[in-house]
């Protein structure tokens, strides 16, 4: 099946090339069968487009999922029927990957990339697919809030201004009662750092600028949005080699480092605890 995106859309399409190169390897951190089978099936120059899938990128993607995906486990285990809703999912594969038998899924995105999700990914029952910006509160509409909801952001937040990124989280927490958001995050410096990054070839794939990054004042800033509490840094899964066995869990566990990274938060919806 032929697929021509432009923009953000495009890189739900370099997502999916790395993490199915991680996925081919006999000792992937992500078995990801379907993110093969889709990188087989789409009509599109995936290397000549991205460039030849490194195994630190690949792996880099993997472990990125592979966290959501552990969040999203231990949602389902507290609430075996809950909702988990995924935005601006583009293909992702985690519905497959997580699903113990039971879990409502709410998949978010924007039209033409929900169209692909229908032409190129099995119906399921218990997927509903809605087709508008994550930023459009008519999602939540879709989405039973009296009951436990996961919400997940993975690779979205970053492309939206900061005014956006505050309406959307807001929302969730004044309808969503029960639950939690887990999102991932740049910092000021590598938001800033892809506004001057350029490839040497012009004709060769540059993804769009981040425009939203975190940092300590906007930790706090978070926090105190309404409806939003324990907001806390979530660590990668140890992968494979040096860099992401032993180097990688170290960063992660020292602020001033790991404040240079991208960074997998978690925030639980519901009044502030009493310490």
């Amino acid at each position: 099946m032929p697929v021509q995106l432009d923009a953000v859309p495009e890189t739900l399409l370099w997502n999916l090339y790395h993490r199915a190169a991680e996925a081919r390897r006999p000792d992937t951190v992500l078995r990801d069968p379907r993110a093969v089978e889709l990188v087989e099936r789409i009509d599109f120059p995936f290397e000549h487009r991205f460039g030849p899938a490194t195994p630190v990128l690949a792996q880099w993607q993997a472990l990125r999922a592979a966290c959501f995906d552990r969040e999203v486990r231990r949602f389902l285990t507290h609430h075996p029927g809950g909702t988990v809703v995924a935005l601006g999912e583009g293909l992702e594969t985690g519905f497959w990957r997580v699903d113990q038998g039971t879990a409502r899924w709410v998949s978010v995105d924007l039209p033409e990339t929900i169209a692909l999700r229908r032409e190129l990914l099995p119906a399921d029952p218990r997927v509903h697919l809605v087709a508008c910006s994550a930023t459009d509160e008519r999602w939540l509409d879709e989405v039973d809030t009296a009951a436990p909801v996961l919400v997940t952001a993975q690779g979205l937040l970053m492309y939206l201004t900061r005014a956006e990124v505050h309406r959307l989280l807001a929302a969730c927490g004044a309808r969503i009662r029960a639950g939690g958001l887990v999102f991932d995050a740049v910092s000021p410096r590598m938001r800033d750092r892809s506004a001057r990054t350029a490839p040497a070839d012009a004709q060769a794939y540059r993804p769009p600028r981040w425009t939203w990054a975190i940092d300590r004042d906007e930790r706090r800033a978070i926090r105190g949005l309404p409806g939003l509490s324990d907001l806390e840094t979530l660590r990668l899964p140890r992968g494979r080699g040096l860099a992401f066995r032993f180097l990688m869990p170290l960063a992660q566990a020292v602020p001033p480092m790991r404040n240079g990274l991208l960074s997998i938060l978690r925030a639980r919806f519901g009044p502030q605890r009493r310490s």
